[in-house]
């Protein structure tokens, strides 16, 4: 093999799918990576209907708030309303409720199933509301989660 041919092949290699044009992870490349292993079927299920209602709709046009005893199910597990988090917070979020779905309490599966469900609302809610409601560009775990559920649902573009 030539040394020029050698580098070009070094170089294509060394550029994941999931990386950007100057190969380093971008944080988006996180909730891609978590959505290739062991998905549990309520997530999926999850986010095919949203990617439906997205896909028929163009935006979801549901636009209920979270209710009291869903934010003190989020607080029971220290998590943030979706507008208060960050790409990095959701997929730690992510992370844990996938091992949690997967879980033989049945408590915590049940509990990690409710806060997916409450994710979907929250995301639905934001899209609906054009992310108007998003006041800083650090909280921006929205795009995370659009990316998991764009990723694991069989109705994505």
């Amino acid at each position: 093999m030539n040394t020029a041919n050698g580098e070009n092949f070094k170089q294509v290699t060394n550029l994941s799918a999931l990386s950007d044009e100057k190969g380093k992870f971008s944080s988006l490349s996180t909730s891609s990576m978590l959505a290739k292993a062991g998905v549990p079927l309520s997530h999926t299920l999850i986010a095919d209907n949203y990617m439906v209602i997205k896909k028929v709709y163009g935006v979801p046009v549901v636009k209920s708030r979270i209710t009291n005893k869903e934010r003190s199910l989020l607080g029971k597990y220290d998590f943030n309303q979706l507008e208060y988090t960050t790409i990095k917070q959701i997929n730690e979020e992510l992370e844990l409720l996938k091992k949690w779905a997967m879980s033989p309490d049945e408590n915590l599966k049940a509990d990690a199933d409710r806060i997916m469900e409450i994710r979907a609302r929250e995301l639905k809610y934001l899209a609906a509301c054009r992310y108007t409601l998003i006041s800083n560009e650090i909280y921006n775990g929205y795009m995370a989660l659009e990316k998991y559920f764009e990723d694991i649902s069989k109705y994505s573009y």
